[in-house]
């Protein structure tokens, strides 16, 4: 599969300038959602179908374990939630999308991490903490570093000397510029002084083809390569978990290899635009809780070795409000802070 753009050194001018285009896409003319839009609409709420924005390509382990759940909650309301993919900014777009939307309760979004890391890259029309109202948090990811089953790389330690001794030819692909993967081996190939090729991709699906196919030496994803893994295509080097996976128990994790603070785990829900009526957003809420714990999402889950990790409406707005400080120390150590210049 083609990838969406090739980067080279030096990385984080490049990724920094890359990551202005992608804000610059992501702030969408729309009308400025209204506190008052929703009024009278809670007492018979839903009464026609909800549109889910999925801010990832068809095909992914996300749009696959979100569409489950669409389904699930769709039974729930009693009217159809209708994926959406509106793929774009690594997994932020969904967050312009949401600020633009009217708070009805009917346009509602899955929460990547990344909407709470762009604005602090670079400017926004929107602001996640101001304009989305988290609703409940559903489960997280595993990340882990992969490479085609006949790769020479039998460890991590493996792919960091060749890519020392090979300065710009280490070839290691993501699901997208400024993701918690890309932003994750940038930080630990930079302090091995590795110079490698990234190249970003719109989702996870096309990036794992590559890497089994060979076209890419490393790739760096979700959990959307365990059944790449489990089936022998791709081999898994490390993971950036705090604990090692019992689905994979001889493989390290980033923390065990020197990185203590090399830990992501990207956990996501669902949000709707603020002044969404705090009726709906119970309803919606309600809705979620029992729809995540049905088994056939909770199977869908353990196909990419994710758990449950749920947060009513309160804890998760606080949980965010925690991860967007977080983020701006991640922007400011990494060199991207907005009006920061790239090391």
């Amino acid at each position: 599969m083609a990838p969406a753009q090739v980067l080279s050194m030096p990385r984080r001018r490049a990724f920094a300038i890359a990551l202005g285009a992608l804000a610059a896409s992501a702030a969408l003319p729309g009308v400025a959602a209204t506190a008052d839009a929703s009024a009278g609409q809670a007492g018979g709420y839903p009464t026609h179908p909800l549109t889910m924005i999925v801010p990832w390509p068809a095909g992914g382990a996300t749009d696959l374990s979100m569409r489950v759940l669409a389904d699930l909650v769709g039974q729930e309301l009693g009217q159809p939630v209708v994926v959406e993919n509106r793929a774009g900014a690594g997994g932020a777009l969904v967050g312009a999308l949401l600020a633009a939307a009217r708070p009805d309760g009917y346009t509602i979004g899955q929460l990547p991490v990344t909407v709470y890391r762009l604005p602090h890259q670079q400017k926004t029309t929107w602001q996640p903490l101001r304009d989305i109202q988290p609703v409940v948090m559903i489960s997280g990811y595993t990340f882990g570093i992969v490479v085609p089953a006949g790769s020479p790389f039998r460890s991590f330690g493996d792919l960091v000397a060749w890519g020392q001794a090979h300065p710009n030819a280490l070839t290691v692909g993501s699901s997208g510029i400024g993701t918690t993967p890309h932003l994750a081996i940038e930080d630990v190939l930079g302090r091995n002084h590795v110079r490698y090729l990234h190249i970003p991709y719109r989702g996870i699906a096309d990036q794992m083809l590559a890497v089994a196919g060979g076209a890419l030496m490393a790739g760096v994803s979700a959990t959307g390569f365990a059944p790449y893994v489990d089936s022998g295509r791709l081999r898994l080097l490390a993971l950036f978990s705090e604990h090692r996976s019992p689905r994979w128990p001889d493989v390290p994790t980033l923390k065990e290899l020197g990185y203590p603070d090399a830990v992501h785990n990207s956990p996501y829900g669902i949000g709707v635009p603020r002044g969404t009526d705090p009726r709906i957003v119970r309803r919606l809420h309600d809705a979620f809780a029992r729809a995540m714990r049905h088994p056939r999402h909770l199977a869908e889950l353990a196909r990419y070795d994710q758990e449950l990790t749920y947060l009513d409406t309160g804890r998760y707005e606080a949980y965010l409000r925690g991860v967007w400080a977080r983020e701006r120390e991640f922007a400011q150590r990494l060199g991207l802070a907005a009006g920061q210049e790239p090391s």
